[in-house]
């Protein structure tokens, strides 16, 4: 039996639960049939919850005052006192009005919860700019709730996560209610943008896979959500690029930091959350509720961007009570996906969605980098770990909604083991079970190894998010160090580690550290080839600046594996500048007939646009030249001496100058003409190409231009030099 003030506590929370649930009503013909609904049988509780919702309309009233006078020493504790104006009504919109909290002028509301509202405001110092302002209102600062306020304020302050709104400033206002000042996010909730913006279902994707990367930050750092729905997920565009962003951890749960649990805020039989997307545990009410929780809510998410609809109707859950909601989110599946979309195109997005919304935890995936793996993993076409839910997972389901009809069958099933022979089967379940235990405990095994990867592939990501703060900042020095802790076989695919490692880069290149630019580029590669699988110069363009710095600073293995990779990605190309350019990347140095084979097609292919009238490189006067070098090379390499010679000689005579191409050219025919026994002439070809050559691949170099000569296309003569300097001079 509950004592009490057991009996209190749990009467305090249903109120106040109903409370925030009636406060979400506009409509009073509805809000009041909502009350007469919940508090049947208790008129008390009526009179109670009716006194609190006036309070809370006086309060809204409150904070739409006219213009205060801000105190000479504005200090960092809010002030939120009227001045009379003459003419001006008590409870104008706050749009213009010029209310203050502390140092915050507030602008217009931009929402409200149950026991918060947020505010668009203009902050007047130091700087001047807009934010979000989220506060208590008055007549709701129970302990409770300044509680559950004070935690988000917290688990906010300890995030630092680019899709997640930062914390900028707080404080209390004259009459003690807690506020938190936030990065304004001006965007759309993620449903509405991509349905507006009829996002395609890959950069939905995308964007799922950054919010389950703030996700696993927050779950990092001790904090459960508790409330992922697609209002709390808003997408601004930053440079024309959109940018999702996690919002409005109000009712997160603090797991680390040593707080007790009597500071989280959760109460046995407490129902916090949306129900269209709150997991069975939470739902339930129940005080142990971890990180999978989350992993639940996004996958309802994850189900809302692929399906455009939540996985259970919002206005059923609306409508239902509160034994009916429950009922509803622990025991009814929703339909796949992809049977709402009607196609069978996206039948592992059911099995990824159906694993992350599984009623039982423990099958859901353990993080959320886990759940975003698996989505990475379905958009670059290979198996997803959740698979097809196991028999035994379906069989527990089935015997779920039919306990009676199973509890009967098992009975009359024992009695008919127990004829046969009870032992004999005894014996066989037993083996099988230490075989089952025994694929349990790799299953396990693999789990872990695959969790210790996604953790560290995640720390990873975080250095290369951080050195590109860095550079932003101009800390190149800085930047570099972080970069240095990321090996060049763990790069993150993204474009944003491409950028990254590109600038720090070049910035060791143009200071002459040439090892140090190398494995920039070796890393700038790894990070491009994954993301960007378009046929253009793009990646290829990469691939060129990273082989001369392997192969001029004499690091082979690395060179060669820019090689392979190149030949690997671009064997099946159409594009002739591509072509162009994976030439001169595989063709520094000499290779092998089978590597050779392997080039010749795309020699073929760039050999037919140079002659065509008209062709994407015949245009172009300066890219013919270099088409002309690069076949010059490929016969070279290939032992056809007389068409290596006659490319070089077209390509010398191109109108189009550029010294670092026409000084290669030069250094092929004087290998030409050593291999057929002319070492004068060979000798003499050099004598007037080296000191030009050498003068432009000193440090420090100039990034260069078409004209005068890139810096890599110096390099790409220098690598040739070294190596016709091997050849006739010794």
């Amino acid at each position: 039996m509950k004592t009490p003030d057991r009996e209190t506590d749990y009467s305090r929370v249903i109120e106040l639960t109903l409370f925030e649930a009636a406060s979400e009503m506009t409509d009073p013909a509805e809000r009041s049939a909502f009350l007469d609904k919940t508090c049947h049988g208790d008129p008390g509780m009526r009179d109670r919850l009716e006194n609190l919702l006036t309070v809370r309309r006086k309060a809204d009233s409150f904070f739409d005052m006219p213009p205060v006078k801000m105190p000479a020493d504005m200090s960092r504790i809010a002030v939120l006192e009227g001045e009379e104006q003459p003419g001006r009504s008590q409870t104008a919109g706050l749009v213009g009005s010029g209310a203050f909290i502390g140092r915050f002028k507030l602008m217009s509301r931009i929402g409200e919860g149950g026991c918060g509202v947020v505010y668009r405001a203009e902050q007047l110092e130091p700087v001047r700019r807009e934010v979000a302002l989220k506060v208590i209102r008055l007549g709701m600062d129970t302990e409770a709730v300044i509680s559950r306020f004070e935690l988000e304020r917290q688990a906010l302050a300890m995030m630092e996560h680019p899709n997640i709104a930062r914390v900028l400033d707080a404080g209390t206002t004259t009459y003690g209610c807690p506020f938190f000042v936030m990065e304004l996010v001006d965007g759309e909730k993620i449903t509405d943008f991509c349905k507006a913006g009829r996002v395609g279902l890959r950069q939905r994707l995308e964007m799922f896979i950054q919010i389950c990367g703030a996700i696993q930050h927050a779950h990092q750092k001790g904090v459960i959500h508790r409330d992922i729905k697609p209002s709390n997920v808003l997408v601004p565009e930053f440079g024309g690029e959109p940018v999702p962003k996690v919002i409005d951890f109000g009712i997160a749960k603090a797991t680390l930091g040593g707080r007790a649990e009597s500071d989280t805020v959760t109460v046995a039989g407490q129902f916090l959350g949306t129900p269209a997307y709150m997991s069975p545990e939470q739902a339930r009410g129940g005080a142990d509720v971890d990180t999978r929780s989350d992993i639940y809510s996004l996958g309802a998410l994850l189900y809302e961007l692929i399906a455009d609809c939540p996985p259970f109707d919002p206005q059923r859950l609306k409508e239902a009570e509160f034994d009916e909601v429950r009922r509803i989110v622990c025991e009814t599946d929703p339909p796949p996906p992809s049977a709402v979309k009607g196609t069978r195109d996206i039948v592992e997005i059911d099995w990824i969605v159906m694993k992350a919304m599984a009623k039982e935890r423990q099958f859901r995936y353990d993080t959320a980098n886990g759940l975003a793996a698996d989505v990475r993993r379905f958009m670059e076409h290979e198996p997803v770990l959740a698979g097809p839910p196991r028999r035994s997972y379906r069989l527990r389901k089935l015997v779920r909604r039919n306990r009676t009809t199973f509890l009967a069958g098992g009975v009359a099933l024992f009695g008919l083991v127990a004829g046969l022979g009870l032992s004999t089967r005894m014996y066989f379940l037993e083996r099988q079970a230490r075989e089952e235990q025994g694929r349990l405990r790799q299953l396990a095994e693999i789990a872990r190894n695959n969790e210790m990867q996604m953790r560290q592939a995640g720390e990873y990501q975080n250095l290369v998010s951080q050195a590109a703060v860095k550079i932003r900042y101009g800390d190149l020095e800085g930047a570099d160090t972080l970069l240095a802790m990321v090996p060049v076989p763990s790069t993150p695919p993204s474009l944003e580690a491409a950028a990254t490692f590109m600038t720090v880069a070049d910035w060791h290149l143009m200071a002459g550290r040439w090892k140090d630019a190398a494995t920039r580029y070796s890393s700038l590669v790894r990070a491009i080839s994954n993301v960007d699988e378009s046929d253009n110069d793009t990646v290829s363009r990469n691939l060129l600046f990273a082989s001369a710095a392997t192969c001029f600073t004499g690091d082979t293995a690395a060179y060669e594996r820019i090689r392979k990779l190149a030949i690997e990605r671009f064997a099946d190309t159409s594009h002739p500048i591509v072509a162009e350019q994976v030439l001169k990347v595989c063709l520094l140095r000499p290779t092998d007939e089978k590597f050779l084979s392997r080039l010749r097609p795309l020699a073929d292919l760039l050999a037919k646009e140079v002659d065509i009238k008209g062709s994407m490189v015949e245009r172009n006067l300066h890219q013919a030249a270099w088409s002309k070098f690069s076949l010059a090379l490929m016969h070279y390499r290939d032992g056809n001496d007389a068409a290596a010679s006659g490319w070089a000689a077209r390509c010398l005579s191109s109108p189009r100058k550029n010294p670092a191409r026409e000084a290669s050219a030069r250094i092929i025919q004087a290998m030409i003409e050593h291999r057929a026994g002319h070492h004068g002439v060979a000798a003499t070809l050099l004598d007037q190409t080296a000191p030009r050559v050498m003068e432009h691949s000193q440090p420090p170099l100039n990034y260069g231009d078409d004209v005068s000569g890139s810096w890599h296309a110096w390099l790409t003569a220098r690598i040739l030099l070294n190596e016709a300097e091997s050849m006739i001079r010794n």
